[in-house]
């Protein structure tokens, strides 16, 4: 056993040996555990979020393994159709290769087939770094043949039971990507806008008197898209608002385009926003579309898929990017007469109407959210297109046939799940969010204009008839489509979350009635982020439910974000993202800030993200190894809150994976099974035979059972930080720093019985927490069990699949445990006083004992020996009440005084010129840190957390040098 832990050499050998020895697989005896991997982009990478999860995923998966459960965590990725698209698109543009419209749609599709076998190799790889005890041999892949077969037959059959249409609505469109998108691919975010006001002119010489008494012959909408009015086909205000009502019923000539549209009340609008009136553009807008269904207002789509105005618009705007279209617009109609604002209007000689001066009102700048691709980057438009979509609103079939629609076949069966409590969700808060979504649900649109993914299995003959079947051959058959007629193939792709919404089925075999489909169907927790509650987990559970008649998990675990030190949101604009992997394997500053600053879409935040980089990491980052990363993330693991990560932490529980070597190879030295010089093993000395057991002893194993309770409640109730919690406080406090030191009197005493207690307490309660710290921390528990098993009589082959330690309540001792907690008391207040009089540890001192209890005196004459030589005691001597005290330091163990003279043990000329130096340095860091906070620039200035810290370190050194000043007196008085 090597001086020193090396992770990099311990986790490669483990992880090859897990694998090739099949110890991930199910062991098909005892009760069924399965957990589904949420699939990563086939494209990406691991990041700290991915990382994160799997630490948790395979806590459980070990877990429940070593449990006892017959354990599957089924791996696997996702197509990602935008995403993989658009990588390689640009791979091809860099290559100077030809592009996909060149290649066309099967030469295409070979080169992402390409890409696809590089990219998900180094995702599996990194998975397989990080510990993950996935089930290799059932890795899938959302595009493999016979998922892709069930991507079909759950579409088909949906389609069959009329729960798919396919019209014409509103949907995200993506101009650059030119396809639909859904809503989770959108980022809305506060951007600086502006607010156009345009009077639109009464038609038929209407007018009416405003609040200011002024006659007027228009009215003034507001809009941040001018562009868009080329398709208004209604102006709305609400019923109630007295300025308007009036004219309700009545038409405005819509300018430019010189048509009239109506005057509608819609309780849509708000009286206080703008001027009260609204232009409605039904094509163009979510709101102004529901508002134009129920007005039965017609639609006007202006834009192309690439966001140009089409040809349904008058002639001078044909063509114009929408942005020049904007622009255009304004002008137009700032230029359109020269008439007052009040005059009718009129007709020219030609017939065409003669408008108010000025058709923009005001121009005032504007706070909006736009829309954005999260993928291109690209301002999206509501855009109306032909789509198809899953019925989830009707309570009938949508083509009319009998039977319960969408929302009694899909939607209400998703939202009883959570109700009746067969699905939970950990913390519970988040069902909120999933009932809101599925009671405020909209039709969902599957459809993708891409050419990588799952084609639609959809076709079309010469007069736009539509057949849907699982291939041609079925579609003809079925329909009796002669083989002379030529059909031609739906050219879109399912959207991604349709393919993936039947995975925890598909996997499994589904839709065979698979022996693993009937086993591990359904699984017993789905661990994935809040921000995709809506979009996959709550369309898992209605596809569970609507072909399975079950739900597709038990338990939901909702973890939080990763986020940077401050909080922030890990993003490669900011230039914060971490790779896990450089967190394992280190990474030095120049090689972090060249990956953070590479390949930015905007250059010029460089600087900012290096300076940054440079202050939060001065060194790089130091390798840490896999099991200190996944400890930290189990330690920040809190249910319901985002993970603040810093690789400081990890770089403190890299400490931990040391401190647990080292106390291993102490206990291995101790017992004769190792060599305390060359670390190679040796004949241990028999650790059989009767044995005496210390008090030490049985506080050890007592606490240990009350850990083995704990693990297994934090366990059930997911609460990983308490876990590591529980584990850290035991494993780092009471077996290394206070079980080994409460050893050594024992193991240099005489009493062959004690030593042989001590040496085989120590190896298998070791033996224990290394079964109960693997599921969090694998490869080093494996690397030390495989020498302490043998000694524990343990013949297992790994420690991943022994029995996760069960606690014994008759191996609780409170007598025991009630008197090491004295000991350590006693130790404490010794140490209390050597660290205030610098008295240097290995100096024996005096202990006087005042003001002791029966029990205490009898504590101190059963531990006397080991006291004195656990703290380094010259004497111990209880004093009578009678008994007058030396001026001594003085240390509280509840109601006893433990004293240490002070006369001849120190030298007081010495000690007094010690504390007066600290207490200068200590005077004059007070004084510069209070003369910040008593700073109106600091405290205006300062953020409210730095100065609370500054605020926490001056009461700190006020009672520091409270502190100095008493040990001054007390030395002063000898």
């Amino acid at each position: 056993m090597d001086k020193t832990f090396d992770p990099s050499r311990v986790e490669a050998q483990w992880c090859q040996t897990w694998e090739a020895d099949g110890c991930y697989q199910p062991s098909g005896s005892g009760k069924p555990y399965s957990i589904m991997i949420p699939p990563p982009n086939v494209t990406g990478t691991l990041h700290m979020g991915h990382a994160f999860q799997h630490t948790v995923m395979d806590a459980l998966t070990r877990y429940h393994r070593m449990a006892g459960f017959d354990t599957l965590w089924q791996p696997g990725t996702d197509h990602a159709g935008i995403a993989t698209q658009m990588v390689v698109e640009r791979n091809l543009k860099l290559a100077g290769e030809p592009s996909r419209a060149e290649l066309g749609r099967e030469k295409f599709l070979d080169k992402v087939w390409e890409w696809k076998k590089f990219s998900a190799g180094t995702i599996s790889q990194q998975i397989r770094r990080m510990g993950s005890s996935v089930d290799w041999s059932r890795e899938a892949f959302t595009m493999d043949p016979a998922y892709s077969k069930a991507v079909v037959e759950h579409f088909v059959r949906l389609h069959n039971d009329g729960l798919i249409y396919r019209g014409k609505r509103l949907v995200n469109w993506d101009p650059v990507l030119q396809t639909a998108i859904s809503d989770l691919e959108v980022v809305q975010e506060e951007e600086n806008g502006k607010l156009w006001h345009f009077r639109y002119p009464l038609a038929n010489g209407a007018t009416y008197v405003n609040a200011e008494g002024e006659t007027l012959n228009y009215i003034v909408v507001a809009t941040t898209r001018p562009e868009t009015m080329l398709g208004d086909t209604a102006v709305a205000v609400h019923p109630e608002d007295e300025r308007y009502k009036h004219l309700v019923g009545k038409t405005v000539m819509l300018p430019l385009c010189n048509r009239e549209i109506p005057i509608v009340a819609d309780d849509y609008v708000d009286p206080a926003f703008g001027t009260g009136c609204v232009k409605i553009t039904p094509a163009h807008d979510f709101n102004d579309y529901a508002l134009g269904q129920r007005h039965k207002l017609p639609l006007i789509n202006v834009l192309t898929k690439a966001a140009s105005i089409n040809d349904d618009v008058p002639e001078p705007y044909r063509g114009l990017d929408r942005v020049v279209a904007r622009k255009k617009v304004v002008a137009d109609l700032e230029a359109l007469s020269n008439n007052t604002a009040s005059a009718p209007i009129t007709s020219t000689e030609e017939g065409k109407p003669v408008y108010p001066r000025g058709l923009v009102d005001k121009i005032v700048d504007h706070k909006l959210k736009v829309p954005r691709g999260d993928r291109s980057g690209a301002v999206l438009e509501p855009y109306l297109t032909d789509q198809w979509f899953v019925d989830l609103t009707r309570e009938t079939r949508h083509d009319g046939q009998p039977g319960n629609g969408g929302l009694l076949a899909i939607t209400k069966p998703a939202i009883d799940a959570v109700e009746s409590g067969r699905i939970r969700f950990v913390p519970d808060n988040w069902k909120t969010t999933y009932f809101h979504w599925l009671n405020n649900i909209q039709d969902w649109c599957i459809s993708r204009q891409l050419w990588w993914g799952h084609r639609i299995p959809a076709w079309y003959d010469d007069a736009g008839q539509v057949y849907v079947g699982r291939d041609e051959a079925e579609v003809r058959a079925k329909h009796g489509v002669a083989a002379s007629v030529p059909l031609k193939q739906d050219d879109d792709v399912f959207d991604t979350w349709f393919s993936s919404d039947i995975w925890p089925m598909a996997t499994l075999g589904w839709p065979e009635n698979t022996d693993a489909l009937k086993r591990y169907y359904p699984s017993s927790v789905l661990v994935t982020g809040f921000d995709i509650i809506f979009f996959w987990v709550a369309r898992m559970v209605m596809m569970g439910q609507y072909f399975q008649q079950d739900v597709p998990f038990k338990d939901v675990f909702i973890t939080g974000l990763v986020r940077d030190p401050e909080g922030n949101k890990m993003s490669k604009s900011k230039g914060n993202v971490l790779d896990p992997l450089d967190v394992v394997d280190g990474i030095t500053l120049d090689a972090l800030i060249a990956k953070r600053t590479t390949g930015l879409m905007n250059p010029a935040t460089a600087p900012k993200i290096e300076s940054k980089t440079r202050k939060d990491y001065p060194k790089g980052i130091e390798a840490v190894g896999v099991d200190a990363l996944r400890f930290t993330f189990a330690a920040l693991a809190t249910n319901g809150r985002d993970v603040r990560f810093d690789a400081a932490r990890a770089e403190g529980y890299r400490n931990f994976c040391n401190k647990i070597w080292n106390a291993s190879r102490f206990v291995l030295i101790n017992v004769g099974a190792l060599d305390a010089e060359t670390g190679e093993a040796t004949a241990a000395v028999s650790l059989d035979g009767e044995v005496t057991l210390s008090t030490a002893d049985r506080w050890i194993i007592s606490r240990l059972q009350k850990l083995e309770a704990e693990a297994a409640a934090h366990f059930e109730a997911y609460r990983f930080d308490l876990l590591a919690a529980s584990l850290y406080q035991f494993i780092w406090n009471e077996y290394c720093d206070w079980y080994l030191e409460l050893t050594k009197p024992v193991m240099q005493g005489s009493d062959e019985l004690a030593k042989r207690g001590a040496r085989r307490t120590l190896v298998r309660v070791l033996e224990v927490w290394l079964r109960l710290l693997h599921p969090i921390m694998p490869f080093i528990t494996e690397e030390i069990w495989q020498k302490v098993a043998p000694l524990a009589g343990k013949t297992g082959k790994t420690i991943m699949l022994e029995p996760y330690p069960i606690a014994n309540p008759e191996r609780i001792d409170e007598a025991a445990e009630a008197d090491v907690e004295w000991l350590k008391g006693f130790m404490l207040g010794v140490r209390q006083i050597r660290g205030e009089m610098d008295i240097p540890p290995g100096k024996p001192v005096p202990v006087l004992i005042q003001n002791a209890s029966a029990a205490d005196a009898e504590r101190i004459a059963r531990f006397q020996n080991s006291v004195s030589f656990l703290a380094r005691l010259e004497s111990i001597r209880v004093l009578s009440a009678a008994d007058e005290a030396p001026q001594s330091a003085t240390a509280l163990l509840g109601s006893m005084k433990i004293l240490v003279p002070m006369a001849g043990l120190i030298d007081k000329a010495a000690e007094l010129a010690r504390l007066a130096k600290l207490k200068a340095k200590l005077e004059n860091d007070l004084k510069m840190n209070e003369a910040r906070l008593s700073s109106d620039k600091f405290v205006n200035g300062a953020p409210a957390a730095v100065i609370d810290k500054e605020r926490a370190r001056v009461a700190q050194q006020k009672a520091e040098l409270a502190t100095l000043t008493e040990q001054e007196a007390l030395i002063s008085a000898l």
